[in-house]
């Protein structure tokens, strides 16, 4: 009966990428039985003379000895092929014996991505597509958060006000309030869990200037606090900049990876070394090949010091934004390593990553697996035009279902011939790629989450360093004490707790409000980078253990939570 039960399918392990350290996170899915006459085989091979003269050893003995070595088979064996999707044997015969152009993007068997574009539909209902051709001035980068500069353009250089409450049904809230006397109005921007509301009233609808909570109502009916408490600390201005900016940054980091025919699984793709001519000159539209040692630009969470992510990556600069891309063939390979975790530790924490094809091999829309990639621009080289001698890319988008449509549009048909018009297309795309992809079920949960502790703790330390500032009797002393061990500890409450997630943000699982490491002092300091906030990333949030709970700690280090 226990034979039986060992037999009987069991749970297998599947590899993910998941942090910036290479790790994986690991759930089951059925496994395959197992072949007797295999099993037969190595039970012969494990026999020995010397165990025929035992006979005296008990069946339990032997069982407890055959599962051992089954588990050695198990863990010394290779599970490349049970851990990645792949195209069935028979399909990828039939794609490789295929004659004529073939799609650059396939979908997953199991749904949950569109292509666009689509391949069934005609162009004029594609999420994204366009029929209005190659239009360059239409190629606006998204804003991630409209609201974010608001307080330090308007409010900042005007005499206003600050005010916060501790709503039963909302939670915390922070009020600002300006008036602008050149215009007559009431600019009002109140901050909650889910978002920040801003609006304008003229001064001339109120015969007495409205109250706080009255301002409040006005812009969120649902605030049912009866009085907000004035903020009368010196460095309130800095800490509500800080969190209402909190999501705005010039830099960008993005997945390059590169297909040659007949590659179809993710093993093949990132197992590629050697660039060919037409890579080489496709890398040199996106940007500039760089050496990584003493590089002082945005680094993209790639090591400027001691060349343990390759010496070279290829960096440029677009519209104020400064972008590092991750090139498969320019992060180090691991000769006895066929999932290549040193290259997807990377790769695989981007959120879009480009496809250069070399070839009619499609490309499958969830053939790498990662938690974070959302998005794929897929390239692919598909003639030259003889009278310039310059190469055509056709261009192909991928996303998962939950990602809204972004711009630019591709036209119709999706071909480039202008290096410039590809480069501009390209960068755009790809950077109102991850904002738009920051808006899926994913990201948009661990964002609301990670949101709310930080205005949380913003409007605790505003309320404290005021009543500091009032002469709050139990609070006297909190300012001196507490900024002396801000000095020599590393822990000045809201700004430098911010100002130390910021230094290590990245788009690994920190990026998602997931701390390192849980245990340990809170006063610690950190590791200092040596480009500092050069490194400063698009990522969703930083990680501030220190203003989170335990509850919330253990709630946000669950893989399970991004799965």
């Amino acid at each position: 009966m226990e034979r039986e039960k060992n037999d009987s399918p069991a749970s297998r392990k599947r590899s993910f990428t998941f942090g910036a350290y290479g790790s994986v996170d690991r759930f089951t899915c059925g496994e395959e039985k197992r072949d007797e006459s295999a099993e037969g085989n190595i039970l012969d091979i494990l026999d020995s003379p010397d165990r025929e003269r035992q006979p005296f050893l008990s069946a339990h003995s032997n069982q407890r000895d055959t599962e051992l070595f089954e588990i050695i088979e198990k863990l010394q064996g290779s599970r490349i092929d049970e851990q990645r999707c792949e195209f069935p044997l028979p399909l990828k015969s039939q794609f490789l014996t295929m004659g004529g152009d073939l799609p650059l993007i396939l979908p997953s068997k199991l749904g949950g991505y569109w292509i666009d574009p689509p391949l069934e539909k005609p162009v004029d209902v594609s999420p994204t597509s366009s029929h209005h051709g190659f239009d360059p001035e239409n190629y606006d980068i998204m804003e991630r958060d409209k609201e974010a500069k608001i307080f330090h353009e308007f409010f900042r250089s005007r005499y206003h006000h600050s005010f916060t409450a501790v709503d039963p049904i909302l939670g915390p809230l922070v009020l600002s309030v300006c008036l602008e006397d050149e215009e007559n109005k009431l600019r009002v921007i109140l901050r909650m869990k889910e978002c920040s509301l801003h609006g304008i009233f003229s001064v001339s609808l109120f015969p007495n200037i409205p109250s706080a909570v009255d301002l409040a109502k006005m812009l969120c009916d649902r605030v049912t606090v009866s009085n907000f408490d004035v903020v009368c600390y010196l460095k309130a201005p800095e800490l509500i900049t800080a969190f209402d900016e909190h999501r705005v940054s010039p830099n960008f980091k993005f997945g390059i990876l590169w297909q040659k025919d007949g590659q179809f699984t993710e093993e093949d793709i990132l197992s590629n070394n050697e660039e060919s001519e037409g890579f080489k000159e496709f890398l040199s539209i996106l940007g500039d090949t760089i050496q990584l040692q003493g590089f002082t630009g945005f680094r993209g969470g790639l090591d400027v010091c001691h060349g343990q992510t390759g010496n070279e990556a290829v960096f440029t600069s677009f519209q104020g934004r400064q972008i590092m891309f991750h090139v498969v063939t320019k992060l180090p390979f691991t000769e006895c390593d066929p999932q290549q975790l040193q290259r997807k530790r990377h790769i695989g924490n981007d959120i879009v990553a480009l496809v250069y094809q070399e070839g009619q091999t499609p490309f499958l829309s969830d053939v790498v697996k990662s938690h974070f990639l959302h998005c794929f621009l897929v390239v692919r080289r598909i003639q030259t035009v003889e009278e310039k001698g310059e190469p055509a890319y056709q261009v192909s988008v991928t996303a998962r279902e939950d990602v809204p449509p972004f711009g630019p549009f591709l036209p119709d048909p999706p071909i480039f011939a202008k290096r410039s018009l590809l480069r501009n297309f390209l960068l755009t795309k790809l950077i109102n790629a991850e904002i738009s992809c920051y808006k899926a079920q994913q990201f948009s949960r661990l964002e609301l989450r990670t949101r709310s502790s930080l205005l949380e703790s913003l409007q605790a330390e505003l309320s404290t360093r005021s009543q500091c500032m009032m002469g709050h009797p139990s609070l006297s002393g909190l300012s001196s004490s507490e900024g002396a061990r801000g000095t020599a500890e590393g822990s000045g409450g809201f700004i430098e707790n911010f100002k130390r997630a910021i230094r290590v943000r990245s788009h690994s699982f920190e990026t998602l409000g997931v701390p390192r490491k849980i245990g340990g002092s809170a006063a610690q300091k950190p590791k200092t980078e040596k480009d500092g906030d050069s490194d400063k990333s698009q990522g969703i949030l930083p990680a501030l253990s220190d203003t989170l709970g335990s509850t919330e700690l253990r709630d946000q280090a669950s893989p399970q939570e991004v799965t």
